[in-house]
């Protein structure tokens, strides 16, 4: 097409989408709002006040067709988008398909694409006819499918579960949550049936549950020994029960932390059976006698996890015998999450001695009667009927790694406190991978966190823990990497561990960052920002942005942008990073986006964290999310990606 035709047809097509809303002369901003997301543009309305004041030239409140199209021009024709467009057109008016294609292969390393490709991405994303009949793509549909999903920073694949998932559970990492049903803190804050929605809706397949013996003979769900609200067991099982298989169709494990007494035990399992009906797995699985069954082949199954009596065997020959009132007692002592948890662990004190110095004297005078009465062993009476729906998650507490290797079942799960975890991992890292390689084991927090704090997930994945089980309500870097982590395979809570976490033959330390022998050089170039979020009564924020990875203990590491100032609408910044990552299959990385503050230190904006082989090469887009999780489109970072893997 012509270049004189091209502009004619460009300016037709604008009119034509625009000039119903100027019958009256001149727009609001409320009406600019809507028409640019008519255009397949939308504009942060913040920035859009700050860009309409500056286009408003009568100072009315209302502008015309052509301080309109500045605006537009401004959102949607981005230099950084012309400068690409300009480079693969012949005459920087349109591209052909074969410019389009040279584009895809060249820079995109969508090595796939042929003719056909580039004709399908024209007829998607060109909104103008004429161009679109000459199989050309102008600056406003290389504009919309560079803004598309398709040229986002995560794989398409690694949107779909696409890993093997007929290998034993304990070759997961399984998305879990630690006391789900807190939404705040764990001395006062609300239970709230909310806790197990969100995080089932987050891919959580490993929920946690606190019994406890209710008024009229009703289990209920809270903090023991706190002051934190109460559930009714029977309203968690139902929620649970509605939305267990809304994002994941794999196995949900219900984690149980039973105070319950033998009576009330009953009451349970007969809520669990009655509401999860055939979902509730109750009975072991006919080709799964002696080793823990696949995902694939628990589909839409409930697990129970919690103390159970006997064999696997002896339960096969209990059931449809009388249950009824039928109580046996463990020979061990329980505490907590099957874990014993001293104060007279150096970190711990310390961190109870900080507690002490901070927190009121109420929620003191909370912590210390928990801490106190938890505590005390004791022994656990568990009710038959509920010992029997325990089928493949047998809650076992954790001795040493000698006693596991030597006595424990396959069936049998461990709790593992943090900080105990922690010296285990770092102490004696090859013994905890053998360990992890054949049994499940769940880390959870430790209760001096009353305020729900999380650790750093991480070093646990390191060592191939299945279930690190972090607080869900709690915004911040862990949870962070817990997202970013299970955004891979379809968002379905299961992760297929590298091969060297399950491999016996194969040795693996952490510390050593040997991983595979495949290191990969990263290269990202960070181009610009896109609409990127603030806060302030201006727009003319001092925008850095930090690009972090988290894996084993040698590819930690972090580095960052100059500071962009006075723009968060559109800042540049064309600068390039490098990162040598040892063992790509366990690292993450994370974009955080931040204004420069000088007194009070700097304000997050926002933050994007993804597996490092999840990512796209070429340019790409990097959707931005708020400390809590909400999606600030169309705020996010501009960069170009590349690597090679050795």
């Amino acid at each position: 097409m012509e270049t004189r035709q091209h502009e004619y047809a460009e300016a037709r097509w604008f009119l034509s989408k625009i000039q119903d809303e100027f019958r009256g002369g001149k727009i609001t901003i409320e009406n600019t709002h809507k028409l640019l997301e008519k255009l397949d543009f939308p504009c942060n309305f913040a920035h859009l006040k700050h860009i309409f004041k500056e286009n408003d030239r009568q100072k009315q409140g209302k502008i015309t067709i052509e301080e309109f199209r500045a605006i537009y021009r401004c959102i949607a024709h981005r230099e950084e988008l012309t400068e690409i467009f300009n480079t693969y057109s012949g005459n920087r008016k349109v591209l052909s398909g074969k410019n389009l294609t040279e584009f895809l292969i060249q820079e995109q390393y969508e090595m796939d694409t042929d003719a056909s490709t580039s004709t399908e991405i024209i007829e998607k994303y060109e909104p103008i006819e004429e161009v679109k009949n000459e199989n050309q793509m102008s600056l406003e549909g290389f504009a919309r499918y560079m803004f598309s999903s398709e040229c986002l920073l995560f794989k398409e694949e690694c949107k779909t579960v696409y890993q093997d998932m007929n290998q034993p559970l304990n070759d997961y990492f399984i998305s879990s949550s630690h006391n789900t049903y807190l939404v705040s803190d764990q001395l006062m804050g609300p239970s709230d049936i909310w806790g197990y929605i969100s995080a089932l809706v987050k891919g959580c397949r490993c929920l946690e549950i606190d019994c406890w013996d209710g008024a009229q003979n009703e289990p209920v769900v809270y903090h023991g020994y706190t002051l934190t609200s109460k559930l009714l067991f029977k309203t968690v099982i139902q929620a649970i029960n509605k939305y267990a298989f809304m994002m994941s169709e794999y196995p949900v494990v219900l984690s149980l932390e039973n105070h319950c007494s033998p009576g009330q035990q009953e009451v349970m399992a007969d809520i669990l059976q009655s509401t999860f009906g055939d979902l509730l797995l109750s009975d072991m699985l006919d080709k799964f006698p002696d080793s823990l069954p696949s995902p694939e082949a628990l589909k839409f199954k409930v697990l129970v996890k919690n103390k159970k009596i006997g064999t696997l065997l002896e339960t096969r020959e209990r059931i449809g015998t009388d249950k009824q009132g039928q109580v046996l007692e463990s020979q061990e002592d329980v505490y907590e999450d099957d874990d014993e948890e001293s104060l007279k662990e150096p970190e711990t004190r310390g961190d109870f001695l900080l507690r002490v110095k901070q927190e009121k004297e109420t929620d003191l005078s909370i912590l210390a009667r928990a801490t106190a009465a938890k505590k005390k062993p004791k022994k656990l009476r568990v009710a038959l009927a509920l010992s029997d729906l325990v089928i493949y998650t047998k809650a076992e507490k954790f001795r040493n790694f000698q006693y596991s290797r030597l006595y424990q079942q396959f069936n049998e799960n461990n709790s593992i406190v943090e900080y105990r975890a922690r010296k285990l991992s770092k102490l004696r890292a090859h013994e905890f991978i053998f360990h992890t390689r054949t049994f499940i084991t769940r880390i959870y927090p430790k209760r001096m966190r009353a305020d729900s704090s999380n650790f750093n997930p991480q070093e646990f994945w390191n060592v191939g823990c299945q279930m690190v089980a972090l607080n869900f309500q709690t915004p911040g870097l862990p949870m962070d990497l817990q997202n970013g982590k299970f955004l891979d395979n379809g968002g379905s809570g299961y992760l297929l561990k590298p091969d060297f976490l399950r491999d016996t033959t194969l040795s693996f330390n952490p510390s050593e960052a040997t991983g595979n022998g495949h290191p990969i050089t990263l290269t990202i170039r960070l181009i610009s920002g896109i609409q990127l979020p603030f806060r302030l009564s201006s727009n003319k924020a001092d925008i850095l942005v930090i690009i972090e990875v988290y894996g084993v203990p040698n590819d930690h590491m972090k580095q960052q942008t100059r500071v962009a100032s006075k723009n968060a609408f559109s800042p540049r910044w064309n600068e390039t990073f490098t990162f040598i990552i040892q063992v790509p299959e366990l690292a993450l990385i994370r974009f955080v986006v931040e204004n420069q503050g000088f007194i009070a230190g700097n304000e997050f904006l926002g933050q994007y964290t993804l597996p490092v082989l999840c990512m796209n090469k070429g340019y790409r887009r990097v959707p931005l999310f708020s400390r809590e999780g909400a999606n600030l489109e169309p705020s996010s970072l501009f960069i170009y990606v590349w690597y090679i893997r050795e």
